[in-house]
């Protein structure tokens, strides 16, 4: 059984690795693709990388929970499987996109079969131990991380060969994923532990009422949801915020990237193992969303492109708190409810998404804009701190309240 849950991980692991490297592909010229559609300027192509993210978000919105409702009835693998072939899809639009519309259709698409990862942490849910389960959310960070020291490397230096190029051999990558699925990888959910579709429970707003069964959930969802807007500031501007900072050219911005996924495959894939079991997932989540914070903070106020490879330090190590805050939510919830839970949570994920990419690209665009009040690129980063702090206030007087009530209720008390 435990090498039967190890072959599982390296499959799991190896798709993800595929899947990230693919998206890692594109980033790097995904802001002077947007420009050359539009005809327009950095701060304003930021604007309209906000509104490609919301498409993409508010499809995952609506379409996650019933992806994750499926995988619980007909198993993890066929739904991975076509969110690979959706990934495909997306990047060939993209690809050949003559007009910022067909951009559009590219990134609907993908949000409708954009299930990878909401199936893959059902997956990992699956395989896990009590023991485990934190080390095991652990690598989807390091395939993540690994994935983004490959793929933005490669797509900043086909950048220079054209805006395209990295797009056409991203969806090459996806429909290669799909096929090695198709071959190797295991399905994770027994039959005795599948349960029927309920379309009241998959719908958007359904998936999200679920969260109500377990109210001792409520603070850390909510810290979750500081977390994810926060991220945005990074995951939405950086790109935006380097080039009209320090006038990056696509390779740099590959580097950079490059840079993250190998802090991120470190923390992630290595310290993380040692880290969490000696800490605990409470003291792993605060000082996590306290180095995020920090990070972010001196971001904002970076003044060469030297410091930003350094900033990168202490916002990576931060990724120890994502897998601690998925551990305690995971761990209340049943092996049957496990990919409704993470359809629930790509919901929220996507919700966010629906507002931290308008929210940072549109401040981003304030603060850059010819007759802006004060200049200042780095304002979505500042943002991005105060909400990573607010989300440990919430995850630390959450996580306080549950343990006075429990000793309350003891018989003792």
């Amino acid at each position: 059984m435990v090498a039967s849950r190890k072959a599982a991980m390296g499959f799991i692991f190896i798709t993800l690795l595929i899947d990230v490297t693919g998206l890692g592909l594109i980033i790097p010229v995904f802001p002077k693709l947007i420009e050359q559609l539009i005809h327009g300027g950095i701060s304003e192509a930021s604007k309209w990388g906000g509104w490609l993210t919301f498409a993409y978000a508010i499809m995952q919105f609506l379409f996650a929970p019933v992806l994750g409702n499926l995988s619980d009835k007909y198993g993890r693998r066929p739904v991975l499987l076509f969110s690979l072939l959706g990934f495909g899809i997306d990047y060939i639009f993209l690809a050949v996109a003559p007009t910022i519309g067909w951009l559009f259709v590219g990134r609907v698409i993908a949000g409708i079969t954009g299930a990878s990862f909401t199936t893959a942490t059902a997956y990992i849910a699956d395989i896990s131990t009590d023991e485990n389960r934190a080390q095991n959310f652990g690598m989807i960070g390091a395939a993540f991380g690994l994935g983004f020291i490959i793929g933005p490397v490669i797509g900043g230096l086909l950048g220079e060969y054209g805006a395209r190029l990295p797009f056409i051999v991203a969806a090459g990558l996806a429909l290669l994923n799909a096929l090695y699925g198709y071959f190797v990888l295991p399905e994770s959910l027994d039959k005795e532990h599948r349960r029927g579709f309920n379309w009241k429970r998959a719908n958007p707003m359904g998936s999200l009422l679920q969260l109500k069964k377990y109210p001792a959930l409520g603070g850390i969802v909510g810290s979750l949801v500081l977390v994810y807007i926060a991220a945005h500031a990074v995951q939405s501007t950086w790109t935006f915020i380097n080039i009209e900072k320090f006038k990056w050219s696509e390779a740099m911005i590959g580097y950079s990237l490059g840079m993250v996924g190998l802090l991120v495959a470190i923390v992630q894939g290595g310290l993380i193992r040692f880290i969490n079991p000696r800490l605990g997932n409470e003291k792993s989540a605060y000082i996590g969303l306290a180095l995020y914070a920090l990070g972010l903070l001196l971001f904002a106020f970076a003044s060469q492109t030297w410091m930003m490879f350094v900033f990168l330090i202490p916002y990576c190590l931060g990724g120890i708190a994502g897998p601690a805050l998925q551990s305690i939510i995971s761990g209340q919830v049943p092996a049957n409810e496990q990919g409704e839970l993470q359809g629930a949570l790509t919901s929220l994920m996507s919700l966010t998404s629906i507002i931290g990419p308008l929210l940072m690209s549109y401040l981003f665009s304030y603060f850059t804009k010819p007759d802006a009040p004060v200049k200042f690129a780095g304002a979505p980063f500042l943002l991005g701190a105060v909400l990573m702090l607010g989300s440990a206030v919430i995850a630390y007087f959450t996580l306080h309240t549950k343990k006075e009530v429990v000793v309350s209720n003891s018989p003792e008390s």
